[in-house]
């Protein structure tokens, strides 16, 4: 055996290990901000749009925030129809990401607070369903959402203690609602 083989490692040194690559795991998400913030600044210096870009690391990924204090802003025009721009945007972000670092990235992007504004409609959408399934029983079927929306609506209802799944395929995906078991 060598003496770097983890059986003769001390407990002590396995936390080293531990806190080590969670440093590295911030460094690498701090460059994915820093990736994809030159990114976006990019692009919109050519769509000739005026912004602020935030970025910040929490919870295992990384932030990207787009904001502006000018009255009348274009960065509407980023967000789009309920925000299928804003999506779009996301994913061109995280390419650019894979690309210039070789990992794939699960950055979140919000545009103008749009994200934040959705996260509470999500919310309500998730007690009223569960408002629902305990007045009347049975099953709620939302409608579909992406990933990352389900996600907070599966945490919500997880919350108020009811279950939810996902179901359908590609666009069509959707929570269905039911009590607890």
């Amino acid at each position: 055996m060598t003496a770097d083989s983890p059986a003769e490692l001390a407990p002590d040194d396995a936390v080293v290990v531990s806190e080590e690559a969670t440093g590295d795991s911030v460094n690498r998400l701090e460059e994915e901000g820093e990736v994809a913030a030159d990114y976006l600044e990019e692009l919109m210096d050519i769509a000739d749009i005026d912004g602020d870009i935030d970025i910040e690391v929490r919870n295992g990924r990384t932030y990207i925030s787009i904001v502006s204090d000018e009255v009348g802003s274009n960065l509407q025009s980023l967000v789009g129809d309920a925000g299928e721009v804003l999506e779009a945007l996301q994913e061109l972000t995280r390419l650019s990401v894979l690309s210039a670092t070789e990992s794939r990235s699960r950055l979140v992007l919000d545009i103008s607070g749009y994200r934040q504004e959705r996260n509470v409609e999500l919310t309500k959408i998730a007690a009223d369903a569960v408002e629902q399934v305990q007045k009347q029983g049975g099953q709620v079927s939302l409608p579909p959402m992406g990933a990352y929306e389900r996600k907070i609506v599966h945490d919500a209802i997880a919350e108020l203690g009811c279950l939810s799944d996902s179901e359908g395929e590609g666009a069509d995906r959707h929570i269905v609602v039911s009590a607890a078991q």
